[in-house]
């Protein structure tokens, strides 16, 4: 299947990032703008309490099914934000290596930061994401 975006690199800037630098869609591209991906179970509570990859895996799980039900993918995703509640990087990292595992080859511009705190009690990371899709 044709994938709407395309990812830039840039032999100008540094190779340690471990994600492309920008990405483009074409205009008649839908965008899909995920709401943050918590890491919520089905019944409202908090998954992997204390726990920042298993946040994060149940984040990338909650962000896939709300990409499926726009049409979409991991691989349609054009950029992320991981948000980890911590001011510790090794904390920060942890999250990080779920998510980039989770989208493998296809390394979306990204942005990972430490925040204070995040809106569900006990949550320690969330994923936002934009998405870009060609319709058939």
């Amino acid at each position: 299947m044709a994938r709407a975006i395309t990812l830039i690199r840039s032999d100008s800037l540094s190779d340690v990032a471990q994600y492309a630098y920008a990405a483009t869609a074409p205009a008649e591209s839908r965008l899909i703008f995920l709401a943050g991906a918590c890491p919520l179970n089905d019944d409202g509570s908090t998954a992997a309490i204390g726990d920042y990859p298993g946040q994060a895996a149940k984040a990338i799980e909650n962000m896939q099914t709300a990409l499926t039900a726009a049409g979409a993918s991991l691989q349609d995703v054009i950029s992320t934000r991981v948000l980890v509640v911590s001011t510790r990087q090794a904390d920060l990292g942890a999250a990080w290596k779920v998510v980039r595992e989770a989208f493998g080859d296809h390394d979306v511009p990204s942005t990972l930061m430490g925040v204070t705190v995040l809106g569900y009690e006990d949550q320690l990371v969330e994923i936002e994401a934009v998405a870009a899709v060609l319709d058939a």
